[in-house]
């Protein structure tokens, strides 16, 4: 059976995802229950993400029953179907994605916080310092967790994002309470990034606070998280560097901003 999608209103049944208008309506093959094409495709590959073998269902985020396929593009005569975890040449997750995506999927541990004063970072003007490992660390965030290759765009969104806050309180030269400043920081990068990780957002606009605060490499940063948490596999993103086994991690602790003196042009 084919359901026609070219007379259905669109805009008076919001997606139960985005809370948007339907915008390339799917359902899935067995509730029929309706999402954006996009919406649900990421939904599904963020469930399938916290298990470590695929699976070849989901079950519907509104009704919980058990669904094989997402179908989409109907016109009335033709219609695309997606079966779940079965497309060719998708992207690989390496063991760095794995290990920062089952980060974002547990409960934040205070141990983290407790490493990096946030509020420091924002009270010595230490945000006004450009990150030059910011790009590449928020290209692996992303991918981790919307499980997809090419995350270029939402990258280049968000990280000019970042870069225009930096260059805009240059120009004022700090005018402004920090904790303004921060919870202005925070609402910019969470309305950048908010369509693309949806309730996963508050949790990564925590994470780019922490890593921006720590001053560290990215090899560094997850360093301290394995300190920290622990895991039951070794995460590494530097090719070169050493094996760590169970061993506690000598975290080399690449900060540059050791001075608590604010920062003049």
């Amino acid at each position: 059976m084919i359901k026609d999608t070219s007379s259905s209103s669109k805009g008076s049944n919001p997606c139960p995802i985005c809370l948007q208008s339907l915008n390339q309506e799917a359902y899935l093959d067995r509730c029929f229950h309706t999402f954006c094409y996009n919406c649900i495709s990421h939904w599904a590959k963020l469930v399938s993400g916290k298990h470590y073998h695929s699976n070849s269902s989901i079950h519907c985020p509104l009704c919980k029953r058990e669904n094989f396929s997402i179908i989409h593009g109907c016109d009335g005569d033709s219609f695309q179907q997606h079966y779940i975890n079965q497309d060719k040449g998708g992207f690989t997750f390496s063991e760095s994605h794995r290990y920062r995506l089952q980060c974002y999927c547990s409960e934040p541990a205070i141990v983290i916080y407790q490493k990096f004063d946030v509020l420091q970072y924002w009270r010595c003007h230490r945000y006004l310092q450009p990150n030059r490992w910011l790009q590449r660390w928020l290209k692996r965030e992303i991918q981790a967790l919307i499980q997809e290759e090419d995350v270029d765009i939402i990258v280049h969104h968000i990280h000019g994002v970042v870069e225009s806050f930096l260059r805009r309180n240059k120009r004022e030269h700090m005018k402004g309470v920090p904790e303004q400043k921060q919870e202005e920081f925070r609402a910019l990068i969470s309305d950048a990034a908010g369509p693309f990780l949806f309730g996963r957002t508050e949790r990564f606009v925590n994470e780019v606070e922490l890593f921006l605060a720590s001053g560290l490499t990215i090899e560094a940063y997850d360093k301290v998280y394995l300190q920290c948490l622990g895991s039951d596999t070794y995460v590494e993103t530097s090719e070169n560097a050493e094996e760590i086994h169970d061993q506690t991690p000598q975290v080399a602790y690449l900060n540059l901003f050791y001075e608590e003196t604010d920062i003049t042009d």
